[in-house]
């Protein structure tokens, strides 16, 4: 299958209506009489269905028929939600992903051919599938429906995308009761003829309780080259009337202009024969405008109002791209600022606080069209929830808060692994069977909540059962067992919580297919730190877990403070920085040789970033201290001076130095020297 420009556009609709779906289907667990979701998993069942057809994936939309099908007859009150139409119809998800990836799967055999059978017979059988509530039926009932005129002219080059406009009709057909009539004027002599352009277009008369939208989205992939245009009309009772609407139908489709209609009325005969007798209509024309007043339920017509659509889909390569110029644009300003300031030109300076007045702008715009909400990767994990749940016979609800926090797409993409393996801990981990909550007092459905928050320049993912919790005694134990501490060690609940991201550390009693190997718990710990994010743990035996993550809302550039040691220059990340001071060590250090300072009756260790770093200089006589705030901790850095804030645009330093410790990257300066960005979290946690 060619993957032109039309097939991507339709893979991607494609799987965002298959994550619509399924969130449609999880709350419609819960709520299985919800007409609003039935109706939603239908039309996205339908637009997939109609979509792939017209776009060639015909596997998809003969495996979709029947489903969609199944969900039509639960619409109008035919058949009720059962509990096996929802895990057939999940896995029916599963399957589409498949068919969008590998075109050679087929809706005949396989786990495809399992689940078109069992849709099938659900409309077969007359069993108690097929008993609707009685309330759904009244609500159906209620639904308003509306009849539309659709006048769709499709351009003639329409067969060379590879659509169909009869696909399209059917699409129209499958809504509610309908009427077409073809008009044929437009088509030429047999000797002009192409057989490759298209010369027909249509009038549709549709009665449906969708929306104007949704008769859009038949039509989304064409509508740009067609001409559509949709009307809702309205059924009128007085002949006289009805004559005179004849002829308003007309106008209002461009058939005839009003001036002719007009001097047609006067002569008081019959419009549509008087029109076609004096040629200034042709006669299909009077034909679809009779077809349409028999099908009016009201006179008065109105155009329905549509809201425009703004959104423009970017290929993500082009959005890094553009992140990596307003980079490299950020250092050039910075260049511009410090020759303006070693010239003393006044106009100079004032053209580089321009500059970077508009690059800053910029650089925030830029920031924020990369920024995504957390909300769509927390969907994903609802699925996971369920099956995995279902799988180990415990009932488990997810409940998700803080969906609209936005974080780069980049920490999104990273985040994904992690929080599949925290979840699955949970899962598996936290939350006890059943019969085991109800001994223990608990609800017999546990509870996992997903959480996002702003925090200043980063954000707090909260990971939190309502499970059996850590138990301090038992991850100590099997830490000595596996010789990572020694039997006299003591440790704070924090330090014995830390231990499970020890590598190969696991407390399971028995290695499953969900977890117990560990090999999971250290990696998670790894993949966050490479994000430049921190997680910790807290825990109440027999009341539940909190896993705590936080993360940078962006990787590309950052806020820094930037420093001097010796001829070297170092960045600090600036949301770090608590406060900058002067420092003498002789006035600082203990008896005892620790290095402590104290700062308006605070006791805040230090240490000396020259010795970390192994710079040889000679240390100036004063120095700065630069002090932190890390995990509510204070802990501060002496540097040889304080330059200033900086626009940090992050830079990786290659695969040599790739096992640095305590750097996690550089930045070029305005003169093109390079500075050196610290990993605090590294140096704090190497010091304890």
């Amino acid at each position: 299958m060619s993957a032109d420009i039309h097939s991507e556009a339709f893979i991607q609709e494609a799987q965002e209506l298959l994550q619509e779906l399924e969130s449609s289907l999880l709350e419609l667990e819960e709520d299985t009489e919800n007409t609003e979701l039935i109706a939603r998993i239908f039309r996205a069942m339908h637009t997939i269905k109609g979509s792939g057809a017209m776009f060639g994936f015909e596997n998809i939309a003969h495996f979709v028929h029947d489903i969609e099908t199944a969900y039509d007859m639960v619409r109008n009150g035919e058949l009720r939600v059962s509990k096996p139409m929802l895990d057939y119809s999940f896995k029916s998800c599963d399957v589409i992903k498949q068919m969008l990836e590998d075109d050679s799967i087929r809706a005949e055999g396989g786990e495809a051919l399992e689940i078109i059978t069992f849709f099938r017979g659900c409309r077969k059988d007359g069993g108690a599938a097929q008993v609707s509530a009685p309330q759904h039926k009244e609500e159906k009932e209620q639904e308003p429906e509306r009849t539309y005129r659709i006048r769709f002219e499709p351009s003639e080059n329409i067969f060379l995308t590879g659509t169909n406009p009869a696909m399209l009709l059917e699409e129209l057909q499958a809504m509610g009761e309908c009427e077409i009539i073809t008009h044929i004027t437009k088509i030429p002599d047999f000797e002009e003829l192409d057989p490759e352009r298209c010369y027909t277009f249509w009038d549709v008369i549709l009665t449906t309780s969708m929306t104007e939208n949704d008769i859009r989205d038949v039509f989304m992939f064409v509508e740009d080259e067609s001409i559509l245009k949709i009307d809702v009309i309205y059924e009128s009772g007085l002949d006289e009337e009805n004559y005179r609407k004849l002829g308003e139908i007309l106008v209002e489709k461009g058939d005839v202009s009003a001036e002719a209609l007009s001097a047609v009325i006067s002569e008081k005969k019959m419009i549509g024969e008087m029109l076609i007798e004096k040629g200034l209509v042709e006669q299909d024309a009077v034909v679809s405008a009779l077809e349409e007043q028999k099908y009016i339920k009201n006179l008065k017509a109105k155009k329905a109002a549509t809201e425009n659509n703004t959104s423009l889909r970017v290929p993500s390569e082009k959005l890094d791209s553009l992140v990596d110029l307003v980079g490299e644009l950020v250092t050039v300003q910075a260049r511009l600022n410090q020759t303006a300031i070693s010239m003393g030109d006044s106009g100079l300076s004032k053209i580089a606080e321009d500059v970077e007045r508009l690059v800053w702008e910029l650089r925030d715009n830029t920031m924020s069209i990369r920024m995504l909400q957390i909300g769509t990767t927390f969907s994903k994990y609802k699925r996971l929830v369920r099956d995995l749940a279902k799988d180990l016979g415990k009932d488990i609800e997810l409940v998700t808060k803080g969906e609209e926090t936005e974080l780069d797409k980049t920490v999104i993409e990273k985040l994904g692994d992690p929080l599949v393996h925290l979840v699955r801990n949970s899962v598996d981990h936290g939350i006890e069977l059943p019969e085991d909550r109800i001994a223990a007092g608990k609800s017999p459905r546990g509870k996992i909540t997903l959480s996002a928050e702003h925090s200043g320049d980063s954000v707090l993912i909260r990971i939190t059962d309502d499970g059996k919790g850590l138990d301090k005694k038992v991850l100590m134990k099997k830490a000595v067992e596996k010789g990572l501490i020694s039997e006299s060690a003591e440790l704070s609940s924090k330090e014995a919580f830390e231990l499970i991201f020890l590598p190969g550390f696991s407390t399971a009693a028995a290695v499953s297919n969900i977890s117990g190997r560990g090999v999971g718990m250290d990696v998670v710990k790894r993949n966050i730190e490479a994000l430049r994010g921190t997680i910790e743990i807290d825990s109440t035996l027999g009341k539940g877990t909190e896993i705590v993550l936080k993360l940078p809302l962006t990787l590309a550039i950052i806020d820094g403070l930037l420093v001097r040691i010796g001829e070297q220059f170092f960045i600090i990340p600036l949301s770090m920085v608590n406060e900058c001071i002067e420092f003498k060590e002789a006035l600082h250090r203990t008896e005892s040789g620790r290095c402590i300072l104290k700062v308006r009756d605070d006791l805040i260790p230090y240490l000396k970033l020259r010795s970390i770093f192994f710079i040889p200089e000679e240390e100036p006589e004063i120095q700065q201290i630069v002090i932190l705030d890390i995990e509510n901790n204070r802990i501060g850095f002496v540097v040889d001076s304080v330059i200033g804030d900086h626009q940090t645009v992050i830079k990786s330093l290659g695969k040599s130095f790739k096992k640095v410790e305590c750097i996690s990257g550089a930045s070029v300066l305005g003169d093109g020297s390079i500075a050196l960005i610290i990993d605090v979290m590294k140096i704090y946690n190497s010091v304890g």
